[in-house]
């Protein structure tokens, strides 16, 4: 198994340390078979809430929190990630075990919830080195089933009423990450500028409603540990009821960046995919329309501009957080190289090059 799809615990980065005392405590009193002795590490790699790996004699246990600091309005709503993964635990849409949510700040000084820990692994380079063609192959194809698979859930019927406005979601977001963009930005950028406007003045006239991920791509899916399948979806931070094409799309990203674009969005272009195993982006998209019931997909030029919009305004606000000394991943400083790659890609999209 190569040593690149372990995840990456550390001791407690300095702005992230807790009381684990106090927070020990707690959980023996509010998590059902918690009981000390019990150890804590971070995960390293999580850009936005610090999240930690719990290990006790009987069962391991993570728990997610807001960061520290002065947040973006609307930003780091954990109570959601907590509500859409219990909500979808009868599913066919793979999610870690909900536990408990913690609305006390004052345990650990923020919000937070525990989940049992699912054992597994995760691929951050979306070449996944190390595999065989066929595991690659695998894998790739689960990602685009599962993501059906969530789209195709019935919101209304597993309790996600009012999770989210079922109309108008793209609109509504690009104007929710242009207002997060223009807090965030450290430079003006013309492409990112020019982008913005195009989608402003293209927003396809039919709209549609599911569940959608916001940040559905394989550095959040966890692999079982030695079989080619996907055991928990991480990550639910950006959830919501939304447009599923949107979600697609984000999800599709890589097929139009280079590789090694950056830890989250490095890219298939120049890469030959048949050889690695990896479904073209016109078979990845038939197998979603065939899983999903869906004839075709519309304005999928204005969709991949809108989700590389969407993850340049994330990613310069991981790079505004790393400059201000709160981010969570040590990586976060070389983001801004990122955001000018992937805010650049979009706008050519959208233009026609």
């Amino acid at each position: 198994m190569s040593t690149e799809s372990q995840p990456r615990l550390v001791e407690m980065l300095p702005q992230h340390r807790l009381d684990e005392a106090r927070l020990f405590a707690y959980l023996a009193g509010h998590v059902e078979g918690f009981a000390e002795p019990a150890t804590i590490r971070q995960f390293q790699g999580g850009q936005s809430n610090p999240t930690y790996l719990i290990e006790t004699a009987a069962r391991n246990y993570v728990l997610r929190k807001k960061p520290p600091g002065t947040l973006l309005p609307s930003a780091h709503q954990i109570d959601r990630e907590f509500r859409i993964q219990s909500a979808l635990a009868a599913t066919d849409v793979p999610v870690a075990p909900m536990l408990h949510y913690c609305t006390d700040a004052a345990v650990i000084g923020t919000e937070f919830y525990v989940m049992g820990h699912v054992a597994g692994r995760v691929f951050h380079d979306v070449m996944m080195p190390g595999l065989a063609p066929e595991e690659r192959g695998a894998i790739h194809r689960q990602i685009f089933e599962t993501i059906a698979a969530l789209h195709k859930v019935d919101y209304n019927a597993v309790g996600l009423t009012g999770f989210g406005r079922p109309d108008h979601y793209v609109a509504r977001q690009i104007e929710r990450w242009t207002k997060q963009y223009e807090a965030s930005k450290t430079e003006d950028f013309a492409p990112m500028t020019d982008l913005i406007a195009w989608l402003r003045a293209n927003i396809p006239e039919r709209d549609e409603s599911a569940i959608v991920h916001g940040d559905f791509r394989l550095g959040n899916m966890m692999i079982h540990p030695t079989e080619p399948r996907i055991v928990a979806v991480l990550d639910w931070e950006l959830s919501t009821i939304g447009h599923p094409l949107a979600d697609l799309a984000y999800c599709c990203m890589s097929y139009h960046l280079p590789p090694g674009s950056g830890p989250a969005m490095a890219g298939y272009q120049g890469v030959d995919l048949a050889e690695l195993g990896l479904m073209s982006e016109a078979e990845a998209l038939e197998l979603y329309c065939r899983r999903t019931g869906r004839e075709r997909i519309d304005n999928w030029r204005f969709f991949m501009g809108f989700s590389l919009f969407r993850s340049a305004a994330i990613v310069e606000g991981v790079y505004a957080r790393a400059l201000a000394g709160n981010a969570a991943d040590q990586r976060a400083h070389r983001m801004h190289d990122v955001f000018l790659q992937v805010a650049k890609t979009g706008w050519n999209i959208v233009r026609g090059d």
